[in-house]
């Protein structure tokens, strides 16, 4: 979602004059577009604030100046905090204040001083935001739903993003069509919690995202859909049946579980069991059988036993991940785990992160091991990093290398892959299969 959110600050900033750089050296805006998820990434801005400061400082030798913001969640956090630490800073806005960035920008030139805003509009924001645009992309982010109501012990989400919105049915496919009509042919849906979408549908009520997907579905030129965040407890049948029912719908789905400890999950107030996920599992597999998951997994919560962590690694063994992000239990200023007894030591989830990463590894190399001599549909993005290759994203999200020419990009095509190294799969193009439309994203063995 800080993807999108930048590139949709380069839309608002492309009116008034600026143009996006390759490095901050020479820029005259930098804005640090910030997540508040875990202490490093927080404490991360304020070592690159340092950094900054030095290139700001020496513009005036070259006659120019250079703006200064920090945005999104540490921004909206700890506004006054930054301002406090890091005076030179011109600007400290929160995810649902960009939309104001022109004017921020202009108040600052105008010498009154730092803009701080910190505000959750009463109106939303993408009320106000241009009509997103290819730019030569063919895969693209699209936001539908922002905010949590879930109040998860661990998670900033809730205070920095606020409540659950989802924008109006229309809106998105609007959005969603213009893309196409680009050139995009993959669109990842966003949200905080996507799966909570609850959108406008006129006089129809509200669609849920099963039903947006089906919408989309519809559009020409369409020809992958993804979604990210999951919620477990969100996941409804007109979802599971979009899986099953929607060849546009990529088999691939990132579903946090977090812990497979029933304990932690109701120490972290997730609305699931490890029972609650397994069966959920099931009904998806059951609808889709080639199905792929990733997930999150925080390990080291307060309170976390050698039994609660044995929970989690069982049920990696059981459910079966081809990719995950995990991480040590950070705790969060304002959160109730922060205040929570029983706080791990940092050596405890060192060894412990090393475990399930070793495991969770193996999984995902296991996965892409069982790819090879198999048939493969992947859209080609962008030239790769050796002469006369192209790069690509396979239905499951790998990253795919072919020899392949230049008048490929931007298709789909058929690939028999022939090796898979650590983070990647190599394959060669298939004679005689010219693009198609996506929609077999099944792995058949070849002959």
């Amino acid at each position: 979602m800080n993807v999108y959110d930048a590139e949709r600050m380069t839309d608002l900033l492309a009116p008034i004059g600026y143009e996006a750089v390759e490095a901050p050296d020479d820029a005259d805006l930098v804005i640090l577009n910030t997540c508040h998820i875990r202490e490093k990434a927080a404490e991360k801005v304020y070592s690159d604030l340092g950094r900054l400061r030095q290139l700001k400082a020496a513009r005036p030798e070259d006659g120019a100046s250079m703006v200064l913001a920090v945005a999104g969640c540490v921004a909206q956090a700890e506004g006054e905090e930054i301002l406090r630490r890091a005076p030179y800073v011109d600007m400290v806005f929160g995810p649902q204040a960009y939309h104001r960035l022109p004017e921020m920008v202009a108040r600052v030139h105008r010498e009154q001083g730092a803009v701080l805003d910190t505000e959750f509009p009463a109106s939303s924001k993408f009320d106000y935001l241009p009509k997103p645009e290819a730019q030569g992309r063919f895969s693209a982010f699209l936001t539908v739903q922002e905010g949590c109501d879930k109040f998860c012990t661990f998670c900033v989400v809730p205070y920095t993003r606020g409540a659950e919105t989802s924008r109006p049915v229309a809106d998105v496919k609007a959005d969603a069509s213009n893309l196409a009509a680009g050139g995009v042919r993959e669109i990842t849906l966003l949200g905080q919690n996507v799966n909570a979408y609850h959108g406008r549908a006129g006089r129809f009520g509200t669609q849920t995202l099963g039903k947006l997907i089906a919408g989309l579905a519809d559009i020409e030129g369409l020809d992958r859909i993804r979604y990210t965040t999951s919620y477990p407890a969100e996941i409804d049948s007109d979802l599971i049946n979009a899986h099953r029912d929607i060849p546009q719908l990529m088999p691939y789905l990132h579903l946090p579980v977090q812990s497979g400890s029933d304990r932690i999950l109701h120490a972290m107030n997730r609305r699931h069991g490890a029972g609650d996920y397994k069966r959920l599992v099931e009904r998806l597999r059951r609808a889709r059988p080639d199905l792929a998951l990733s997930s999150d997994f925080i390990v080291g919560f307060p309170g976390e036993s050698d039994a609660d962590f044995q929970a989690t690694l069982d049920l990696v063994d059981e459910v079966g991940f081809v990719g995950a992000y995990s991480f040590k239990y950070s705790p969060r200023p304002g959160t109730p785990a922060a205040a929570l007894l029983g706080q791990v030591p940092e050596d405890v989830k060192t060894e412990r992160l090393h475990v399930l990463q070793a495991k969770l590894n193996a999984g995902q190399s296991a996965f892409n091991k069982g790819t090879i001599g198999t048939k493969m549909s992947v859209l080609l993005e962008g030239p790769g990093r050796h002469p006369g290759q192209m790069i690509g994203r396979s239905p499951y999200m790998q990253a795919v290398h072919v020899q392949a020419s230049e008048e490929y990009l931007g298709k789909i095509v058929e690939l028999e892959i022939e090796a898979a190294h650590p983070n990647s799969l190599s394959g060669r193009l298939l004679e005689g299969t010219p693009d198609h439309q996506g929609l077999n994203a099944t792995m058949e063995a070849t002959a």
